[in-house]
């Protein structure tokens, strides 16, 4: 969708890009746009190496942005590295990162170092009540559709199975788009949508968001930017980080953020989590769904 001939969902850079188009020379666009395909290469740049990798001087560079309306080039290389972060797909993501000079152990510390650092921007976005916030809007709903498509599906499935745990009415749709709408088509003005997808956000996810909200639902989005598709679709939401510096976006701190909600959702109310959780307990151990050795095994 395009608002002004700027595409609705593009991102700050890319829609200066389009703003300016007329006043750009064929030079100039060719340049800004080899600097875009390479950005994991580039949005780290300082102006001079940004000018020497493309065989221009440092000027040129710096009136190319002014064209886009940046007034420092610190400006421009911020919006370059969220067009990045957005846009990265696992395959630029792992060869940005096959070109960092470290050793296998060098990366695995790497991953490790920013999943903490996931954790912490967390902790700094979401406070407590927050979290408390948004279990009381649960608790209020007749009914909660979790939503997270492909890898995300893994997320919105342990939200709803966790919620159903504690008495929600939750599920996560599975299947074929089709069977997910025909569900979202089924809530209303009591009910709940959580969407959750990260980075460019799936269409999937984006349209279940937009058409619970259009039939009058309460909508929630779990993403990592507060411009995703996700985020201006939904009536409100969490930023949680999935950067991670190898091929695939961390879930570390999403589930995080998951089981932040879920223990505030359980002490809502208490007693009710008491009363469920006693009867599956007793259920379970009626059941006999946990493994015990045999006497022969005992005896070994």
């Amino acid at each position: 969708m395009a608002v002004n001939g700027v595409q609705k969902w593009a991102t700050p850079l890319e829609q200066r890009l389009q703003r300016a188009d007329d006043k750009l020379s064929a030079r100039r666009k060719r340049l800004l746009l080899s600097i875009l395909e390479n950005a994991e290469d580039t949005y780290y740049l300082s102006s001079r190496k940004m000018a020497r990798r493309y065989g221009v001087d440092a000027a040129t560079i710096v009136r190319t942005i002014q064209v886009l309306g940046y007034q420092q080039y610190a400006e421009f290389t911020s919006d370059l590295r969220s067009y990045f972060v957005t846009r990265i797909t696992p395959y630029r993501q792992m060869k940005s990162a096959t070109r960092e000079r470290r050793t296998i152990e060098g990366h695995v510390q790497q991953s490790l170092d920013m999943e903490r650092e996931n954790l912490d921007a967390l902790r700094a976005a979401v406070p407590p009540q927050r979290a408390v916030e948004l279990a009381r809007r649960l608790d209020k709903a007749q009914q909660i559709v979790v939503v997270g498509v492909d890898l995300a599906y893994s997320l919105a499935w342990f939200l709803a199975y966790g919620l159903a745990w504690l008495g929600a009415r939750a599920d996560a749709p599975v299947g074929s788009t089709g069977n997910l709408h025909h569900r979202i088509r089924a809530l209303g003005s009591h009910d709940v949508l959580i969407a959750i997808s990260f980075g460019r956000c799936l269409r999937d996810s984006v349209e279940a968001a937009r058409t619970a909200k259009e039939r009058g639902a309460w909508t929630f989005g779990f993403t990592d930017a507060s411009d995703s598709p996700i985020a201006r679709v939904c009536s409100d939401h969490w930023i949680v980080s999935v950067t991670n510096p190898s091929f695939n976006g961390s879930y570390v701190a999403p589930l995080a953020a998951l089981d932040a909600l879920l223990v505030a959702f359980a002490h809502v109310r208490s007693k009710r989590s008491l009363n469920r959780l006693r009867e599956i307990d007793q259920q379970e151990a009626a059941a006999g769904r946990w493994y015990a050795p045999s006497a022969k095994e005992d005896g070994n």
